[in-house]
């Protein structure tokens, strides 16, 4: 059983936030980096100079801050990443691997980073926290960006099959993403276990993320008959359908084929 962490306290000289499991996997964060470096390429080439990544609670092994690196600089050749982690043994575990561009640091929620980043991505990192601080961790996080920066916060299964993550900038949430291999759900709702945590807890009757996974469990049967011709065509049935209905769907076809799906925050925050 994974214990609780602690409530989120800020101390001067010291790193905001728990330690987490640290638990990861080689490719685990495919899914949310592929629509990082894709739906938000032109935004990562838009910011001026060597922009700065972070990947905040990497975990026990930095395998998953190198890849992003690597994705990274496919965008673009100057993009920088400094692994944040609170854990100093994961740090001195991870130094050995810096590079040109590439660093790994200790630090927490603060961001403990010269320059406000162009992107933070936190995965799997809010799962042990309680709902009430995600707000805060938000704030506090977005705050740090850089103008135009986006924070990427998420989670996924341990082999990366099931995602779902928000992405946040200045002014807060601004869509909800869910990922799924195909072949790995018999509904869009089993990615349900991976919302994120201000989400999780909210999948029952009457808020609006309930309503919204519904929603895409009836378009998915409702495109069944697609099934003879693949996951993938009965995807971007179920896609369209969503659009149809009125959801504010963010992406298009194009995204939808990889089996992601991007809808407004709006339609899913969660009743207070």
């Amino acid at each position: 059983m994974v214990q609780k962490a602690a409530p989120i306290r800020a101390t001067r000289g010291r790193p905001v936030g728990n330690v987490t499991r640290g638990t990861t996997n080689p490719n685990r964060m495919r899914r949310v980096d592929r629509w990082i470096t894709g739906a938000h390429a032109r935004r990562l080439r838009s910011f001026p100079g060597a922009p700065l990544a972070v990947d905040l609670g990497y975990g026990a092994s930095p395998t998953t801050a190198l890849e992003l690196f690597d994705r990274l600089r496919a965008v673009r050749e100057d993009f920088r990443l400094t692994g944040v982690e609170i854990e100093p043994t994961r740090v001195a575990a991870a130094k050995p691997l810096e590079r040109d561009g590439l660093d790994f640091r200790l630090g927490g929620f603060e961001l403990s980073v010269a320059e406000p980043p162009a992107l933070v991505r936190a995965f799997n990192v809010l799962r042990q926290y309680e709902e009430g601080d995600v707000g805060a961790i938000w704030e506090l996080v977005c705050s740090r960006l850089a103008p135009g920066g986006l924070f990427v916060e998420g989670t996924c299964d341990e082999i990366g099959r099931r995602a779902a993550w928000v992405a946040l900038d200045a002014d807060g949430p601004r869509t909800l993403s869910v990922a799924v291999r195909f072949g790995s759900f018999e509904r869009p709702s089993d990615v349900a276990e991976r919302l994120p945590k201000a989400l999780i807890h909210r999948n029952v009757p009457g808020e609006p993320v309930y309503d919204f996974l519904q929603a895409l469990d009836g378009a998915w049967l409702a495109a069944a008959s697609l099934a003879p011709f693949g996951n993938r065509q009965r995807w971007i049935a179920m896609a369209r359908a969503m659009r149809e209905s009125g959801w504010p769907l963010a992406d298009g076809p194009a995204r939808w084929r990889l089996g992601e799906l991007t809808v407004a925050w709006g339609a899913v925050a969660p009743h207070h």
